[in-house]
């Protein structure tokens, strides 16, 4: 007689939960995959958002560079007017009438003269330590050869008295 076998049918788990119906299964299905198209479809719009965003702060950055490679170059040309016009202007108000551009040109003797004077000062100092360094080099030269006379004095000195007693001993010995 056949036997019962109480072991589980192969394939099934023998612990855990039941097994949800067939229906509650196909709603389970059916609710993940509408929850991955959503997540697809957020997903879809966040990427849309941030190419959008992306492409129009580079567009913004293009613009502000475009915006600079004009604006400066207006601005140098504008400020190198106005250093024109200041200079003109302040030329024309200094030489506007014979008195204005007599007091210009009395400046302009004054500060000559300052500046010859200056000149002079420099070169006066510089001919000054020119000579003074010339006497001392001159002094210590003067010096080295004194020293020089009065060794070569003494050694020729020495030479005499010993060539005097050189002769002495042979004339001794003789």
């Amino acid at each position: 007689m056949p036997t019962v076998t109480t072991a589980p049918p192969s394939g099934t788990k023998a612990r855990g939960k039941a097994r949800k119906p067939a229906k509650a299964r196909r709603q389970t299905k059916a609710t993940r995959a509408k929850a991955a198209r959503t997540r697809a479809t957020h997903q879809t719009e966040a990427a849309l958002r941030q190419t959008q965003t992306a492409s129009r702060d580079t567009a913004e950055v293009v613009g502000d560079y475009a915006e600079r490679a004009v604006l400066i170059p207006v601005g140098a040309a504008l400020i190198a007017r106005d250093r024109v016009v200041s200079t003109v202007s302040n030329t024309i108000s200094s030489y506007s009438s014979p008195s204005k551009a007599q007091a210009q040109l009395r400046r302009f003797e004054r500060r000559g003269v300052t500046a010859r004077k200056r000149l002079e000062r420099e070169v006066r100092k510089a001919r000054v330590r020119f000579e003074r360094e010339l006497r001392q080099r001159r002094r210590e030269i003067e010096k080295s050869v004194t020293d020089l006379e009065a060794r070569r004095e003494a050694v020729a000195k020495n030479g005499t008295e010993l060539a005097t007693r050189v002769q002495e001993r042979i004339q001794s010995l003789v």
